[in-house]
C-alpha cells in the first residue's frame, strides 16, 4: 500500500527506485533530484530501516516482500499510476539526476519508445564498475542487441519509458533477467530503442550483485536465460 507521503498532484514523470537495504544509500540518492519530481522507493523487504529513511526524504514508499528485482520494479510501475513516463533508477547513488532530462526527454517528445541510459566511459568515475563488470555488460549489450534488432553497448539501470507501453508489454521477469526481458519484448513489440550517454558514480555501499562473486554469477546465469528463452522463441 502507498504511503502517503509527497503523494499529490499527477506527475508527467515517476521515477522508480528499487531499494533493498539501502539505508545508508538513499540521502546521498535523493539528493541533487529536481524539485516537484515525483520519486517512488519499492521496499523489497528491507531490514535497515530503508522505508523510513525514504519517507523522511520525501518520497512515496511502497512495499514488494516478494524478493526479486523485477518484482520491485513492476511494484514501482503500478504505483506510479497517474504518471506518464516511468524512469527507473537505482537506490545507491551511482546514477547521476543531472541525467534526468537526457533519458527522458525523447520520450516525452515522442522520438523514442525505450530510453536506455549507456554509462559510457568518460562519465565512468573510477572505480565504479570493476573490470569483469564492464566486460561482461558490454558482451551481454551486444547479445542483448543483436537479438532486439538494435545497436546497444549496455544494459544499465538508468532507463525511461511510457508506463502503459510497458504495461503492455507483460513483462514476466521477476528477478535481475527484468532489464533484458524490458529490451527485448520492446524491440519485438516494434517500440523504438535508443541510448542516451550518462554518468556513473562510485556507489554507497557494496552491490549486492557485482560486489561478491556468487550473486555475480547467478545474476549473469538468469541473464543468459532470458536471452536464450528470446532467441528460442523468436525462431521458433
Amino acid at each position: 500500500m502507498t504511503e502517503p507521503a509527497a503523494r499529490g498532484a499527477a506527475s508527467p514523470v515517476c521515477v522508480v527506485m528499487p531499494a533493498l537495504n539501502e539505508a545508508d544509500a538513499l540521502p546521498a540518492a535523493l539528493a541533487g533530484r529536481p524539485r516537484g519530481v515525483r520519486v517512488v522507493v519499492v521496499d523489497n523487504g528491507s531490514t535497515d530501516g530503508t522505508a523510513m529513511v525514504a519517507r523522511r526524504l520525501g518520497a512515496e514508499v511502497v512495499a514488494e516482500p516478494r524478493r526479486g528485482f523485477g518484482a520491485a520494479c513492476l511494484r514501482g510501475v503500478h504505483a506510479a499510476e497517474g504518471s506518464d513516463v516511468v524512469v527507473f533508477m537505482d537506490g545507491d547513488a551511482s546514477l547521476d539526476w543531472a541525467d534526468l532530462d537526457a533519458v527522458t526527454a525523447p520520450v516525452l517528445s515522442g522520438a523514442a519508445d525505450l530510453v536506455l541510459g549507456r554509462r559510457v566511459r568518460q562519465r565512468r568515475a573510477p572505480g565504479s564498475m570493476p573490470w569483469h563488470v564492464i566486460v561482461a555488460n558490454a558482451a551481454l549489450g551486444r547479445l542483448c542487441g543483436r537479438l532486439a534488432g538494435t545497436p546497444l553497448h549496455d544494459v544499465g539501470p538508468y532507463r525511461a519509458i511510457r508506463r502503459d507501453a510497458l504495461l503492455a508489454l507483460e513483462l514476466r521477469d521477476r528477478t535481475y533477467g527484468w532489464p533484458l526481458e524490458m529490451v527485448l519484448r520492446a524491440a519485438r513489440a516494434g517500440l523504438r530503442v535508443r541510448e542516451v550517454p550518462v554518468a556513473y558514480r562510485v556507489r554507497v555501499g557494496t552491490s549486492k550483485v557485482t560486489g561478491r562473486p556468487w550473486p555475480t554469477v547467478k545474476t549473469f546465469a538468469r541473464m543468459v536465460v532470458v536471452l536464450t528463452r528470446h532467441a528460442a522463441t523468436r525462431s521458433g
